[in-house]
């Protein structure tokens, strides 16, 4: 992660050669060479147009990679020779590179030999820089969890970037209650109790507890519905809880299932299995065939749950797997996960970094990022070995609190392990380059169609949604290059004092007076940074929902902010809102319909799509969130009686909410109609 090595770019006969062996030879890293050039690697094609690169930015002679080393070498002079870590800043005091180090001062030295031989990303990098901040640290342990951090944090555009760092699910089995509740959590581990991940997918928590549920009847609802009870619940009669709420089962048996449960998901689910394989056993031989067949159910359960990992690895109790496959200038990184024995799935990550980095150095500068925020197991398998294994594995067993093991296996059952990771890699890399150049066709389609002059690189999409003028919200959403960036979603709630009910345009004119004035205006001293420098800020296409009314009152908000770079255009709804027969309006021209089977229609259709379902989603948490707030009480012909009647019949509100018309019915003093009424005030049409 911190060496470099590189070639003299003498003659064109050493260059050609040099690329000629680059698959041969250990490409270079981000920091300056502490070997010898003879023995280092080849540059990619900017290497050979190095001095036009040069040339270009200026950074020549006295220009800004003369600047750029006496800044650095001012640095040199205040470092210190211990551990720590640098930030290299351009003149809008932009991080352009984080980087750690032993000895910050001999590291730092390295960028400032001039005429040295340095990879032409090295030179844009000082070229740009204007300053250098350090921070020293203890160790060099402690040097390289600071590094992933400040990555993380700070988005250098020269560091190998973790993207799509979602948080990962995780189950929990709560320890606040006498009757622990088996459920998924994501986010902060907060509440006392056993968390058990991480799992790949929501979808993998969720199908593990209801095997669970099933194997070990442990209840799943909220605290405030489980005391509410006073008769079992449904799951109850289908056999997934064991009814400690109106305790049909007692606290001993109640606390022998959580055990049970608890020992599987640590690991011990061979003994577990063992152990009911024998209760059930003695059931059959006392005659008491419907407990033996309770036994027989919940083993089923457990080897369902088994069945659906997919690989189980018989000697890797706890293990992350890594494998990276890089093509087409793209890395992808997959990580599957290991725990008790079982595979908890499994997830692709696409790091941003320059093609000229190599496997190891973006698996190295990944695994930092990636256990940023995460519990490292016991072992890390690799597809690849990385320059700083041991360092790394000393630092997250440090973070860990048990020993963390780094390796690349060479063979066995490890190594296979290795092997099927880095397949699922490759393909997933296949898919996203053929997404990518499905994404880039249609672009370039949509360019040719609308007239634009360029493909548009940023689409902003934007919709609105309310009920009557209430709780209005406003949302937009981004597609690019690479499909939907969600990250670069906004939604905007409507604060206009006095509006209309049902202003579209008024609460439209609000959304893009907001969205492009503070565009408009120059970030504050200390600002949060963009989360991806590499995508630009401003669109190249507004697409707006409506017809030319909505263009025109858009085209009008543009002109009063001096906005004329940005193309405009609405998509209104074909008659009685049939999908491809939409109308397309842009400004000075005459409307646009296209055949029903234009894939440019099927993809303006998507986009439209997306800003509606963003938007409706985030008017009903608004909406939700008021609802809460003033309870039953608003609900036309709901007073204290039916809504006692409600609350103990259900529990708590939100189950309530998800209750159906039909179940709604059931509770003693509401009628059908008082029932309907329930169900639309809780799931309302949005205009």
């Amino acid at each position: 992660m911190d060496h470099d090595s590189t070639d003299n770019p003498d003659t064109a006969r050493a260059r050609k050669a040099r690329r000629g062996a680059a698959l041969d030879a250990p490409p270079e890293d981000l920091a300056p060479p502490d070997v010898d050039p003879a023995a280092a690697s080849g540059e990619d094609d900017d290497e050979a147009r190095l001095p036009d690169i040069l040339e270009e930015s200026g950074a020549v002679g006295e220009g800004p990679l003369a600047t750029g080393h006496e800044a650095i070498e001012r640095a040199v002079r205040l470092a210190p020779t211990s551990p720590g870590v640098y930030r290299m800043l351009n003149a809008n005091a932009d991080v352009l590179y984080v980087g750690k180090a032993k000895n910050v001062k001999k590291r730092l030295s390295n960028y400032a030999r001039v005429g040295a031989p340095q990879p032409a990303r090295i030179l844009r990098m000082i070229a740009a820089t204007v300053t250098v901040e350090i921070v020293s640290t203890t160790t060099e342990t402690e040097a390289l969890l600071l590094e992933a951090n400040l990555i993380k944090q700070l988005r250098p555009r020269f560091n190998v970037q973790l993207r799509d760092d979602k948080s990962f699910p995780y189950i929990l089995i709560t320890g606040d209650h006498w009757a622990p509740q088996i459920l998924k959590h994501r986010g902060a581990q907060t509440r006392p109790g056993r968390y058990f991940g991480p799992f790949a997918s929501a979808g993998a928590v969720n199908r593990t507890i209801t095997a669970l549920q099933r194997a070990f009847l442990i209840r799943s609802c909220t605290d405030s519905f489980f005391e509410s009870r006073t008769r079992p619940c449904l799951l109850y009669q289908i056999r997934r809880c064991a009814g400690p709420c109106t305790r049909e089962i007692d606290f001993t048996g109640y606390t022998t299932l959580v055990r049970e449960a608890t020992d599987f998901l640590s690991g011990k689910s061979h003994a577990v299995k063992q152990e009911l394989a024998a209760e059930m056993e003695k059931a059959s031989g006392e005659l008491e065939f419907e407990r033996a067949a309770l036994y027989r159910d919940r083993l089923a359960a457990l080897s369902a749950i088994q069945s659906q990992q997919g690989i189980n690895p018989r000697t890797v109790e706890e293990a992350d797997v890594f494998a990276i496959h890089q093509e087409g200038g793209f890395s992808c990184v997959e990580v599957f996960f290991f725990r008790t024995g079982q595979n908890w799935g499994n997830r692709a990550y696409f790091p941003r970094a320059e093609k000229t980095f190599t496997p190891e150095e973006v698996l190295g500068s990944f695994l930092a990022q990636f256990y940023d925020d995460k519990p490292p197991p016991k072992v890390i398998l690799l597809s690849h070995e990385i320059e700083e294994s041991e360092l790394l594995g000393n630092a997250l067993s440090i973070k860990a609190g048990h020993k963390v093991e780094v390796t690349a296996p060479k063979r066995g059952e490890k190594k296979e392990l290795v092997t099927h990771a880095l397949t699922n890699a490759r393909e997933a890399l296949g898919r996203k380059l053929a997404d990518t150049a499905t994404q880039s066709r249609l672009l370039e389609a949509m360019a040719g169609t609308l007239s634009l002059p360029h493909p548009p690189k940023r689409i902003e999409v934007y919709d609105n949604s309310h009920i009557q003028g209430t709780n209005a919200v406003g949302a937009m959403i981004v597609a690019g290059p690479d499909g939907f960036v969600k990250n670069q979603y906004r939604k905007f709630n409507i604060k206009s004092e006095g509006l209309t009910p049902g202003d579209d345009y008024a609460m439209m004119r609000e959304v893009l007076q907001r969205r492009f004035k503070r565009l408009l205006s120059p970030p504050e001293e200390g600002a949060a940074k963009a989360k991806d420098d590499d995508f630009p800020q401003w669109p190249d296409l507004v697409i707006i929902d409506g017809g030319r009314g909505q263009l025109n009152a858009v085209r009008e908000i543009f002109e009063g902010l001096g906005l004329t770079q940005v193309s405009l255009m609405s998509v209104a709804k074909g008659p009685d809102r049939d999908a491809g027969r939409e109308t397309l309006f842009m400004p000075d021209r005459e409307a646009i319909k296209l055949e029903p089977r234009d894939p440019v229609l099927y993809f303006i259709q998507r986009l439209r799509d997306e800003a509606h379902r963003f938007v409706i989603g985030s008017h009903r948490k608004l909406r939700k969130k008021d609802i809460r707030e003033a309870g039953l009480q608003e609900i036309p012909g709901i007073g204290p009686s039916r809504k006692r009647a409600l609350l103990h019949h259900f529990g708590t509100l939100k189950e309530i909410e998800r209750a159906s018309i039909a179940d709604l019915g059931k509770v003693p003093g509401v009628s059908a109609e008082s029932a309907r009424r329930i169900f639309e005030y809780f799931h309302p049409q949005p205009g």
